[in-house]
């Protein structure tokens, strides 16, 4: 929920859209909610609608749903036009910036479980209207929701959003998926029950319960942040995903390995070197980079063509100096690698790309 950017991504052109990467299932009664969340403040919903292409006859269509970057844009901009982070659901505004300012008070905590109850705790500073709560026993940690008020119309979005709120910045922390045992809800099943084994996919899905709570394994607690403030501004930039779509792993390691490549310069890096500057024992190193569908040898080769590249097109140096520069021990084997990366040899790149600037 936090603080993110206004989406570019371009959108479908009607709300029953089915696209394989972005397939039509969030319900349209949470697109019902937010429109609410404006009549309540007197204001017109119809910008926010036409930003997420959601075509206003058919918001009160309970059979139609919208897809996940749909549900983004539209809660992206009646955020920025109610300037309410929580849209809605509490008697007072959550103002821009409220849910960056819980993520940044739990980023310094040394595990997820301290982080986690800090956010509890500054969630109820902020609204006093949810109580959350996190305990832990058998093995089992639950966090859970109480309402202090009714929350009316609005009580199944906000208790939906402020879940999948936590547990995907959970998983954002840690970097891993939070598989959930149980996520429990203190309403009969809705129509759209279907939507819930999809944002949370817990192993048991119960309505009717006591209160809303989320179960997972407590051995969670205890695992380190993997995150830095620099990670966490790039989240916040685009901060919605983590609650409208389950969370999937990033590739960090893919990442930082490309990173202390490109930044080796001339320096020719091995898996030694890049195992202990990521404190990885090198068998480590090369079956995380397997898990990710990556390996060091394509990776530097990635590298290598991005700096003969670059060097040819921005030097004047000789292909010798280039081959080098790039971690050749000879100009005939850069040639060969160069030939078999672009069908050309570095001298026919190099005049076929002066010829174009011409």
């Amino acid at each position: 929920m936090f603080t993110p950017s206004l989406l570019k991504t371009p959108l479908p052109h009607h709300a029953s859209s089915v696209l394989k990467s972005h397939p039509a299932i969030t319900p349209m009664v949470f697109v019902q909610a937010i429109v609410r969340a404006y009549r309540q403040r007197q204001m017109s919903p119809l910008a926010a609608l036409e930003k997420a292409q959601i075509p206003p006859e058919l918001v009160e269509d309970e059979n139609e749903c919208i897809t996940a970057l749909q549900m983004e844009a539209l809660s992206d901009a009646a955020m920025r036009e109610l300037d309410d982070e929580a849209l809605g659901w509490f008697e007072r505004r959550l103002p821009w910036g409220s849910y960056g300012m819980l993520a940044r008070a739990s980023l310094s905590a040394p595990h997820l479980g301290l982080a986690l109850a800090r956010w509890c705790r500054h969630h109820g500073l902020i609204a006093g209207d949810i109580q959350l709560g996190l305990s832990e026993q058998a093995g089992i940690a639950t966090l859970t929701l109480h309402e202090n008020r009714p929350l009316g119309a609005m009580r199944e979005f906000c208790m939906v959003s402020v879940l999948r709120n936590v547990h995907g910045f959970a998983s954002w922390l840690i970097n891993e998926p939070i598989a959930l045992q149980r996520a429990s809800f203190p309403f009969p099943a809705p129509r759209h029950a279907d939507v819930y084994r999809v944002l949370f996919a817990p192993e048991t899905l119960e309505f009717e319960a006591p209160v809303a709570s989320l179960q997972f394994e407590a051995r969670w607690l205890h695992a380190p942040l993997a995150r830095d403030e620099a990670a966490l501004n790039r989240m916040l930039q685009r901060a919605l995903p983590i609650q409208v779509r389950p969370y999937r792993r990033e590739k960090t390691l893919v990442q930082r390995v490309r990173q202390l490549l490109a930044s080796g310069g001339e320096e020719q890096q091995t898996a030694e070197t890049l195992s202990r500057q990521l404190h990885l024992s090198q068998r480590s190193l090369h079956r995380q980079l397997k898990e990710e569908g990556a390996s060091l040898q394509a990776l530097k080769d990635e590298i290598r063509r991005e700096r003969a590249i670059a060097l040819l097109l921005r030097t004047s140096r000789p292909i010798k100096r280039v081959a080098q520069a790039c971690g050749f021990l000879n100009d005939k084997s850069f040639i060969r690698a160069f030939r078999l990366w672009t069908g050309l040899s570095p001298s026919e790149f190099r005049k076929t790309a002066g010829q174009r600037s011409i």
